[in-house]
């Protein structure tokens, strides 16, 4: 039996995976293995009583040392071919399944993404500006002089060292135009803050996208085909709009784009304040000032500016219905914009 045990185990230590394992314990303990058979191939009748006892136990314990040689071979080759999956498949198959759900994008983060592409195709620059502003680009350099009743029209967020969070993304106007000069093509989108009351359709922050186009002679027809081309691109549908006269410091002149509101279709809802209309892109013509504070000659050189509120149009392109879901930290909100863009 000691033979036995000795040939037993160098069949197990030769045994690389749970097969050949398999192999070693049919060889041994099978029914007609080397083990098994041992005490049916033994003649008895030439024992003593003492000898049949002392066999009997002899091979019980051959068989408890087999069972546990190849209880712990298995283990040993079914952990090494765990292993061996990890190396070459990159895989543990132990682990849980993963899932395998897109992360969201912020819809106006959607929308920002779309607008700048669409306005790199037709050949602006995208440029970042700063959320803490000076007073002189936020309002000075804009034509908004300190009297000017176009201040009190926006209510500013002042710091303690007589700076501001900025009112409108125009503060980078200027900013632009001493940096990089002219001819120009410059969006600017990002953050603002104004000290509002929040309803369904203001918030005390949100963000907007101010574009600059300055060459020479720049005209209203310029900024007619650009917003047309813009509108198209980003609603993909026909819209109704119309074009009003409006006041802008910066500008001369000045108009208000209002397109009818896509929530209610020009019924009246809270969003639109029951009118049917969204204010979505106030633009005009370059002041000549404004143009003089960027270094440029106004005699020479003209363009036109615009803005539009991202927020809103986010809350168009979604029919989102009130602006404060964006800032709600509300998961199931966000979820709804998967990042397929």
């Amino acid at each position: 039996m000691d033979e036995i045990l000795e040939q037993l185990r160098r069949d197990v230590a030769a045994a690389t995976d749970s097969k050949q394992v398999e192999q070693v314990r049919v060889k041994y303990l099978g029914r007609k293995g080397i083990i098994t058979t041992l005490a049916k191939n033994t003649d008895f009748s030439r024992l003593s009583s003492e000898e049949k006892r002392s066999f009997g136990q002899r091979l019980n314990a051959l068989k408890s040392e087999a069972e546990q040689l190849l209880k712990e071979a298995l283990e040993k080759a079914k952990a090494a071919e765990k292993d061996l999956v990890r190396k070459v498949a990159g895989l543990d198959l132990s682990l849980p399944g993963i899932d395998r759900r897109l992360g969201s994008i912020h819809p106006i983060a959607l929308v920002q993404m779309e607008l700048e592409e669409i306005f790199q195709g037709m050949g602006f620059r995208v440029l970042a500006g700063y959320e803490v502003e000076l007073e002189y680009y936020n309002f000075d350099a804009l034509n908004i002089p300190p009297d000017h009743p176009a201040r009190d029209m926006q209510d500013t967020f002042w710091l303690d060292n007589g700076m501001l969070l900025r009112t409108h993304t125009s503060a980078n106007q200027v900013r632009a135009l001493e940096t990089y000069g002219v001819p120009l093509r410059a969006i600017f989108p990002g953050r603002c803050f104004r000290n509002e009351a929040i309803d369904a359709s203001h918030e005390n922050t949100f963000y907007q996208l101010e574009g600059l186009l300055v060459d020479r002679d720049i005209s209203v027809a310029h900024l007619i085909a650009v917003m047309k081309t813009l509108l198209s691109q980003v609603f993909k549908r026909e819209v109704t709009v119309r074009l009003r006269p409006g006041f802008f410091p910066f500008v001369e002149p000045g108009f208000e784009l209002d397109v009818q509101c896509l929530i209610c279709g020009g019924k009246g809802c809270a969003t639109c304040k029951q009118t049917g209309w969204i204010e979505l892109i106030p633009c005009g013509l370059v002041h000549p000032k404004v143009l003089e504070f960027g270094r440029v000659d106004p005699n020479i050189y003209s363009g036109f500016a615009f803005g539009m509120g991202l927020t809103r149009m986010a809350m168009m392109e979604f029919g989102i219905p009130d602006i404060r879901l964006f800032n709600s930290g509300d998961i199931r909100f966000y979820e709804q914009f998967p990042a397929a863009f």
